[in-house]
């Protein structure tokens, strides 16, 4: 560990700066004109927000990840230019549209790529289970990108994460430290323009890479052995819980999940109410104890791991309860 944590010194605190300096500075730019012509998200009925704001805030943070990582963590170069491959298509879907055939193509062809050039040593049925994983949690990271600042600071906590999971790990990676690093520093720099009042949405071409590097760099530690399987869903456990839950409550009423539509969990707390700033409060507070409990989970025997994420989803669902029960009275007195 101490040779990882030596090497971290070298690259980790350069690359968090740099790339969030990076990101702001992006950001700033993209908050002007020019990104008014690219692509706007116009508030409808579905929409929290009440004025026209830029969706391209994804450009501040994604050209930052991918060069930090070609530059500081140069064996995941894969990872980083299909990232930005899916950037790229992303703000196409964002500017113009495209099938949604087309959008979840690409997104099974970047996972496949990555679990065929770098296989694990794992069952294959495992492994392909891993991959619709990975494919859930791309486009769940575009279904919770609806309120001032939750999906910039779900990526700051759960990507700082990985970095100090791969620094005290039994079998540490600095690569892939730097690579957790610089995307949680890209978020940071992201989030003084995207913060309530947000001036910055991610848009696709944000939330789809980003859900891509979590699943993407979560797998890769698996497979290296620098933390279990259940790790990543536990880091990204708040973003998993709200959109599974919501997906299957629209599946059972036989509703079209894949259409926009306001019953997230979040987005009940902003409607109830709590505004958007005090919302993206208190999920910080769930990301972050999450977070930390997933890393305190490491040093525990199997058991005891499974029996804390266990625990800890039951948590998220007891929260989930106590939001929906607010959101059938605050039916009901809308009624009356």
């Amino acid at each position: 560990m101490h040779s990882a944590v030596h090497a971290w010194s070298e690259a980790g605190w350069t690359a968090i700066a740099a790339a969030a300096a990076c990101a702001l500075i992006l950001s700033l730019l993209l908050a002007t004109g020019l990104a008014w012509r690219l692509a706007t998200d116009v508030p409808n009925y579905r929409s929290l927000h009440t004025r026209p704001t830029p969706r391209i805030g994804g450009w501040g943070i994604v050209p930052v990840c991918v060069a930090a990582v070609l530059w500081r963590a140069p064996s995941l170069w894969f990872v980083a230019l299909v990232a930005g491959g899916l950037a790229a298509m992303s703000q196409i879907d964002d500017r113009n549209g495209l099938p949604a055939r087309v959008r979840f193509a690409a997104h099974v062809m970047a996972v496949a790529a990555l679990l065929i050039l770098y296989p694990a040593a794992y069952p294959w049925w495992l492994v392909v289970g891993v991959g619709f994983l990975m494919l859930w949690l791309i486009n769940l990271y575009n279904f919770m990108d609806g309120a001032d600042g939750l999906a910039g600071g779900m990526s700051l906590f759960g990507f700082g994460a990985y970095t100090v999971a791969a620094l005290v790990s039994a079998h540490p990676a600095p690569a892939l430290a730097v690579s957790g690093a610089a995307v949680a520093g890209a978020a940071l720099g992201f989030l003084f323009l995207n913060f309530h009042p947000a001036k910055l949405f991610l848009g696709d071409a944000g939330s789809i890479p980003l859900g891509f590097l979590a699943g993407a760099l979560g797998y890769w530690g698996w497979r290296d052995g620098v933390w279990p399987i259940w790790f990543p869903a536990l880091v990204f456990s708040p973003f998993i819980a709200d959109a599974s839950v919501t997906l299957l409550k629209r599946l059972l009423r036989r509703e079209k999940f894949w259409e926009a539509h306001r019953e997230h969990y979040y987005q009940r707390m902003v409607r109830l109410g709590v505004g958007h700033a005090r919302t993206a409060v208190r999920w910080y507070v769930v990301m972050l104890a999450g977070a930390m409990l997933a890393l305190y989970a490491l040093g525990r025997t199997g058991w005891q791991q499974w029996a804390i994420f266990a625990a800890w989803y039951g948590v998220l669902a007891c929260l989930g309860i106590v939001i929906d029960l607010r959101w059938q009275s605050f039916q009901v007195a809308s009624e009356k």
